[in-house]
């Protein structure tokens, strides 16, 4: 694609990185085929090619975003299905995150919208407020209808209705830093803190941590660290995501030059593609940028990691049927597509492929709060291919995915870690246990 950048605009960063980005796409069109909001819109500029030309066409005049462009970037899932079909490699993340920050700092929103986005930037990566708006979701479950009804208050409404029927337990050893290997060991890691999953669903990291303590794995959970910024990045608000990410890389880069890492453990695959980012996000900033690309380097799904080991004898009778769901962040954004199926099925799991793998759920972070229509859309496509594959489990790799799904279906979703706990000598996960009598 041919671009018209000035010099003065080209001496900007990420305006050089997006004229880049630009000048690989071709117009080929292919990404139309796999972009979720094309394949239910129909509209061009619903597809990554489309809000290509609109971003080209705002950055270049650089002026601020018009109500047309801020509506088809929000449509925008970040999925990244369009760079796994992409033929010339247009690193369209890169683009569309440029794209959120300059419709934050240029576009005023309606006055419901800012304060809806305010409300989740700021409560969302606080694990105490977070906990504190579940409580008082509960309450206010019975009146999600009456949000409904109004349009520009339905974000509030599908907060209601994601919001869990009964908070999770506390984890006992939340706040255990320190988790040493069971016999020699063998590797040493740090785990992501994060922020709204170990609120959810706090057995996803009790099951990673049993698991790898098997395996001869030490993990620390590193003071200082916490929420790894993607919330805040995919809403635009980039002054906040980029403190979460420095205040990670301070924690882990404390290990590293400590006692060292062998990896940086990410349950939530959400935030695996941000941190694996973390080393283009921070780098213009001079005290940062080498010390984040060190953190990305090190970044791992947690079933990349395993993959890498010999897992114990499966411990359950073989032949359960899990329907694998692959989230978009960790099939497009981190390229892992074979692990957790070859990790579940060594174990002795059935899994089975649901048809259009490829496309979203509608989870995507706030996308579910802030696009409800369109994500419930994707969330009835996506639960009907599942429930075909006649599944006694659902597994996935992502919080946000999880509980989209489990929205939707009566069929417990649980995460990949949690499966391969249990085969392996772990607990049963909540929520299965009448799946075979726990086999």
């Amino acid at each position: 694609m041919q671009t018209n950048f000035s010099l003065a605009q080209l001496a900007d960063p990420q305006v050089a990185r997006s004229e880049q980005v630009l000048r690989a796409c071709v117009h080929c069109g292919f990404c139309t085929a796999t972009c979720p909001t094309y394949v239910l819109l129909g509209d061009e500029l619903d597809s990554p090619r489309g809000r290509i030309y609109l971003i080209k066409e705002m950055l270049e005049n650089d002026r601020p975003a018009t109500v047309e462009v801020a509506r088809h970037v929000d449509r925008c899932l970040s999925c990244l299905s369009c760079m796994t079909t992409c033929p010339s490699g247009v690193h369209y993340m890169h683009l569309i995150d440029h794209a959120r920050d300059h419709v934050e700092k240029t576009y005023e929103r309606p006055l419901i919208d800012r304060l809806t986005r305010a409300l989740l930037a700021r409560v969302l990566p606080s694990r105490s407020l977070f906990r504190l708006a579940i409580g008082g979701a509960m309450l206010a479950r019975p009146f999600a209808s009456l949000f409904e009804g109004v349009p520009a208050l339905r974000p509030i409404a599908a907060m209601l209705r994601l919001a869990p029927a009964r908070p999770a337990t506390r984890s006992p050893h939340e706040k255990q830093r320190r988790f040493p290997a069971n016999g020699p060991r063998r590797a040493r890691v740090a785990l992501l803190d994060g922020c709204a999953q170990p609120v959810l669903r706090p057995a996803i990291d009790e099951a990673a941590i049993r698991l790898l303590n098997r395996l001869g794995v030490e993990i620390v959970r590193p003071e200082g660290g916490g929420c790894c910024g993607s919330l805040t990045h995919h809403m635009g608000k980039e002054e906040p995501a980029l403190a979460n990410a420095r205040a990670n890389v301070d924690a882990w880069m404390r290990e590293i030059e400590g006692e060292g890492l062998d990896a940086i453990i990410v349950t939530t695959s959400g935030c695996g593609t941000t941190i694996k980012d973390y080393g283009h996000m921070l780098r213009t900033d001079p005290a940062y940028a080498e010390r984040a690309a060190r953190v990305s380097a090190l970044a791992k799904d947690v079933s990349e990691f395993l993959a890498e080991r010999e897992l114990p004898p499966a411990v359950i009778p073989a032949g359960i049927r899990v329907a694998y769901h692959s989230a978009c962040s960790l099939q497009h954004g981190q390229r892992v597509r074979t692990a957790p199926k070859t990790l579940l099925a060594s174990v002795g799991f059935t899994v089975l492929e649901p048809a259009e793998g490829h496309l979203c759920c509608g989870s995507a972070g706030t996308y579910n709060i802030l696009q409800p229509e369109i994500a419930g859309r994707l969330r009835a496509r996506k639960v009907a291919n599942i429930e075909r594959t006649e599944p006694e489990i659902i597994a996935a790799g992502n919080i946000g995915c999880m509980t989209q799904i489990g929205g939707g279906t009566a069929i417990p979703v649980v995460h990949t870690v949690e499966l391969i706990d249990w085969a392996t000598g772990g607990p049963v996960p909540d929520g299965v246990a009448g799946v075979r009598a726990a086999a």
